[in-house]
């Protein structure tokens, strides 16, 4: 039988519809982000787990020792000790374990840069235009990538797809559960937001300085300002749930996508589909991520969500996020960031291996481990581990149950998810890592990994470690990425 929800449970219930509200999801969004390929992902079924005598990882900031976990139809139900598990509940003896919400990963081109890296895969960025706000990443996904089980292996249970970053607006993400399909409406998390990918700085001067431009740093910015000038009069022509009257009281002095009062956009009507994201950005209905290293290139575009009504949910690679941690914290901007790459060009030149840890400021801010790599995405409990011991030879000393959020609660926060998972908490999905030992550990494995419940990946179980269609036939190809 199982016991009835005790106070304290009830209380974690209310922190959670807490946490839901401030994951930025809504249930009410506007025709800008109607979705003519909807998520048909389904769980698979699977009985009672009961998990015990582990150490729990809840992603909420607390750890418990010996205690369980307990799902059941794809939920967690409960958190604590001694809980009974109801009959037919397969039971995981978790001793000398530890346990963790599934890892997130919310910078990814798994699918649209897929193994093996050849041109025939280069799908992620549509060099056609500074501003391809009209292409979405998940159409260029291919669910096969061999990618998507090796980071399995590593306790990943949702990332973000995103476009590449050559151009100023590079399109729409898609975030993912790290579930074997046949198509990408398959993997698709259900009810999440999409993101915008934007991108800062050297990558789209390169790429456009010897085209039709930018050139410059202030021609990106112009490039921005254009593109949502054209959005903001798209938004008042179409309809959005931000009218003039709840926009910013500021005069609006453009009138079309140029900058030029001479020259107003009017599509008579006809859809748009760079408009509908940008102009679903605006609405708060579309998250927008960038690209961007620099310190004053950051706050440059914290100024333009400003001037245009919308919100930054994360800065992506942010080498100088460092310099600005306490305004990211107070606009609740969140950082996604790399544990120690820097270097690699100009931009990237000024980072210091506690970035992560500078960043990560209690109680409001957001701080994250992220890949951007098909390899990196396998370790990145390692990664955060690397922010853990820098942090230490500076005399910040990070304990597992914080360092945990890096890739769980504050990744779900970022990708408005966490309303559904992130947190093992009662109500939500029951996306959970076993470990064979303390995750930060270089000697770490993910021994198994359950999404919505299911045991979806078994160190132990050749039969749950999934394997490509690709990799099929290429003779010794390892298990599910186990390597």
């Amino acid at each position: 039988m199982l016991r009835p929800l005790t106070a304290a449970l009830v209380a974690v219930l209310s922190i959670g519809a807490a946490q839901a509200a401030e994951s930025g999801s809504t249930s009410t969004r506007s025709r800008f982000v109607e979705d003519p390929y909807p998520s048909t992902y389904q769980r698979i079924a699977a009985a009672p787990v009961l998990i015990e005598h582990a150490t729990v990882l809840t992603g909420t900031g607390q750890r418990l020792d010996d205690a369980s976990v307990l799902f059941q139809d794809g939920k967690v139900v409960a958190v604590g000790q001694s809980l009974q598990a109801p009959a037919g509940a397969t039971r995981v003896d978790g001793t000398g374990k530890w346990v963790t919400p599934g890892l997130i990963d919310v910078h990814s081109h798994l699918g649209v840069y897929s193994v093996p890296g050849v041109s025939a895969h280069s799908d992620g960025n549509e060099m056609t235009g500074a501003v391809t706000s009209n292409v979405w990443a998940e159409h260029s996904v291919w669910p096969q990538d061999p990618g998507f089980a090796a980071a399995l292996a590593g306790g990943i249970t949702s990332l973000q797809v995103l476009p590449g970053s050559a151009n100023l607006v590079g399109g729409r993400g898609v975030t993912l559960k790290n579930v074997a399909a046949t198509s990408y409406q398959a993997m698709k998390f259900p009810g999440a937001p999409w993101g915008v990918k934007m991108a800062c700085g050297e990558n789209p001067k390169r790429v456009y300085g010897q085209k039709s431009g930018p050139a410059t740093r202030m021609g990106n910015v112009a490039g921005y300002r254009a593109a949502f000038i054209d959005a903001s009069e798209y938004l008042r022509k179409n309809g959005g749930k931000k009218s003039d009257e709840e926009a910013p009281k500021k005069k609006r002095w453009w009138s079309g996508g140029n900058g030029n009062a001479d020259s107003e956009k009017d599509t008579g009507g006809k859809r748009d589909l760079k408009m509908d994201t940008l102009a679903g950005a605006i609405n708060g209905d579309i998250r927008v991520h960038i690209h961007c290293y620099r310190a004053d290139e950051m706050a440059v575009m914290l100024d333009l969500a400003k001037e245009f009504g919308f919100k930054v949910a994360a800065f992506h690679h942010g080498v100088e996020a460092y310099k600005l941690a306490d305004r990211l914290a107070a606009e609740n901007v969140c950082g996604a960031l790399w544990a120690d790459w820097w270097g690699f060009k100009m931009e990237a030149f000024d980072g210091i291996q506690e970035n992560l840890a500078l960043v990560d400021r209690p109680p409001n801010s957001c701080a994250i481990v992220h890949s951007d790599s098909d390899e990196g995405i396998q370790r990145l409990n390692q990664e955060a581990a690397k922010v853990m011991a820098h942090a230490k030879l500076s005399g910040m000393d990070i304990p597992p149950e914080r360092a945990i959020r890096w890739m769980t609660q504050n990744a779900a926060k970022s990708l408005g998810v966490l309303d559904q998972t992130g947190t093992l908490e009662p109500g939500k999905m029951a996306d959970v890592v076993v470990w064979n030992g303390n995750p930060f550990s270089v000697y770490a494995h993910a021994e198994q990994v359950y999404i919505d419940g299911a045991r979806v990946f078994d160190r132990n179980d050749r039969n749950r470690q999934p394997v490509s269609d690709f990799m099929l036939g290429q003779g010794a190809a390892p298990q599910g990425g186990v390597q």
